[in-house]
């Protein structure tokens, strides 16, 4: 099963995730994609792996490249989050890359190892604000990521003021 959660910034769409997989004990994983750039993402990086070992996680910490990852079968994958691995891959280099079919790609591959896979996500846009050519170009990556994950996931949430809305599916007992 595939889960695709959105929503503005600290809306609840983490804390769903989380208690989605609650009830799995082995294979449990959290995919960290934010990247420890200064000492305040390197405190929320430490507070978050403390988080997670107490609610039995497994935490992968992998920036770009997730088709890399090795799991074993019958997993659980809570990716966090789409945004940053968008981010990551698109300006890895001195040069930007339109990542969309690279991170398609290693999703799907990531899946075919997983049971479930949930993959958290912001939405970008919506503001209405022009923004430079670089940023424009991340929100129309990010924009197509979310169409295309959508169109194959089996649910899709979007978290309102801590609500899960269902978009897609049904919310998993």
């Amino acid at each position: 099963m595939m889960i695709l959660i959105t929503g503005g910034s600290k809306c609840g769409k983490s804390s769903l995730a989380e208690r989605l997989l609650q009830n799995i004990s082995e294979n449990k994983y959290y995919l960290a994609t934010m990247q420890p750039f200064g000492t305040e993402a390197l405190e929320a990086i430490r507070r978050h792996r403390k988080i997670r070992r107490e609610k039995q996680f497994v935490t992968i910490e992998q920036y770009t490249d997730i088709d890399k990852i090795q799991l074993p079968a019958h997993s659980a994958v809570l990716l966090e989050c789409l945004g940053n691995l968008c981010a990551n891959e698109m300006f890895r280099n001195d040069s930007i890359i339109f990542p969309v079919e690279k991170i398609m790609k290693n999703l799907k591959s990531l899946y075919s190892m997983t049971d479930i896979l949930i993959i958290v996500t912001n939405e970008v846009g919506l503001d209405g604000i022009s923004y430079s050519a670089e940023t424009m170009q991340y929100i129309s990556a990010m924009a197509e990521l979310h169409q295309k994950i959508a169109r194959i996931s089996d649910t899709v949430i979007e978290c309102v003021c801590g609500i899960p809305v269902v978009i897609k599916g049904e919310i998993p007992c």
